[in-house]
């Protein structure tokens, strides 16, 4: 058994104490700076005030003023924050990270360089640690609720070294947390990141559907459907350009966790309210405290695109679909989704 520290006590790294603790593993839980009231609450009474259930019993909880000792002999680590807190986890986290131990993260996002470049999160958390840290990735639909109930959840880990993936896999596997491993990390990653933007794409169907009224039985699955389908023809069109494996756009990386996500949380309830009509300064004003990592992707893989489209490298036909986001949440745009220009190849 290993001695594993999670840093982030949001919902997605708190739920990862589920399939360590059942394991037999050392598990401490740490929060960053904002999470302060929830490491509190597990101090409390050992009940996550977001999860809204105990945490396993022997989960050790700090807060971030602790983290160095958290970090202390551990043997791996997995980071739960989001894409914004990936900065405090390289400054806060990195000069402690013990010698040799693999990092896995559940943290979305890619990062724009000037010229276009699109960067995944452990290209870019690489680039701030400048020390040579085994970083990894899981991707795949998983909903924190349902990990922490045991729900069956199936996962992808990626990582440049098969040997780590293999160890990582082991600890973290249960008969119901089930995991693949690549060592496709641009493809895992591009799909992971873009779900989150696309999902809010979708949502806009169903916000649509709310403003238009009732119908009789007349719903909105088919624009839905629509939608979805375009979203991943969008994920396979930049993966494309990023070099990673068209097969994720067919797999549990694109459809499998863009499914999940269409299902409910921030991003889909954001795409719900543009497409009731509401402004984007509006939407934001009513999902106040929520964390919009979908807004950050759309805004920075539509600004990479015309600069890739520069050197050759990208169609913008072939994204009607992020093109229409980012135009609705950067440029005050009304929603109107572009259905013709969508499958533009399939003409």
């Amino acid at each position: 058994m290993a001695i594993i520290t999670i840093t982030g006590a949001g919902m997605m790294g708190s739920a990862l104490c589920w399939p360590l603790a059942d394991n037999g593993h050392t598990v401490r839980l740490v929060g960053t700076p904002l999470d302060g009231e929830i490491i509190a609450a597990l101090r409390r009474d050992g009940r996550h005030p977001k999860l809204q259930r105990a945490l396993p019993e022997g989960v050790a909880f700090y807060d971030h003023t602790q983290l160095a000792e958290a970090l202390e002999g551990a043997e791996m680590v997995a980071s739960g924050v989001s894409s914004f807190g990936v900065e405090w986890f390289a400054s806060a986290a990195g000069p402690h990270l013990p010698s040799g131990a693999p990092v896995i993260a559940v943290t979305k996002g890619l990062e724009d360089l000037p010229d276009g470049t699109l960067l995944t999160l452990p290209e870019a958390t690489a680039r701030r640690l400048g020390a040579p840290v085994s970083l990894n990735a899981i991707g795949g639909p998983c909903i924190a609720h349902e990990l922490a109930a045991r729900r069956q959840t199936s996962v992808v880990f990626t990582g440049a070294d098969p040997a780590v993936l293999e160890r990582l896999r082991a600890a973290f596997a249960t008969p119901y947390y089930h995991i693949w491993t690549s060592t496709d990390v641009t493809g895992v990653e591009v799909c992971a990141a873009l779900k989150n933007a696309y999902a809010l794409g979708v949502g806009l169907a169903v916000g649509m559907m709310e403003r238009a009224g009732p119908d009789g039985l007349a719903n909105m699955y088919n624009p839905q459907a629509a939608l979805f389908a375009q979203s991943c023809y969008e994920m396979r069109c930049l993966l494309e350009i990023t070099g990673g494996g068209a097969e994720n756009a067919a797999w549990l990386p694109g459809p499998g966790d863009l499914y999940v996500t269409v299902f409910g949380g921030r991003t889909v309830r954001l795409g719900r309210l543009l497409g009731q009509g509401r402004s984007f300064a509006e939407a934001r004003r009513i999902l106040a405290g929520e964390t919009l990592e979908s807004v950050e992707i759309a805004t920075r893989v539509a600004r990479a695109l015309p600069k890739l489209a520069a050197r050759g490298l990208a169609r913008l036909e072939d994204f009607p679909l992020l093109l229409h986001i980012d135009r609705i949440i950067n440029h005050a745009a009304e929603v109107k989704i572009p259905w013709e220009q969508f499958f533009a190849r399939h003409r």
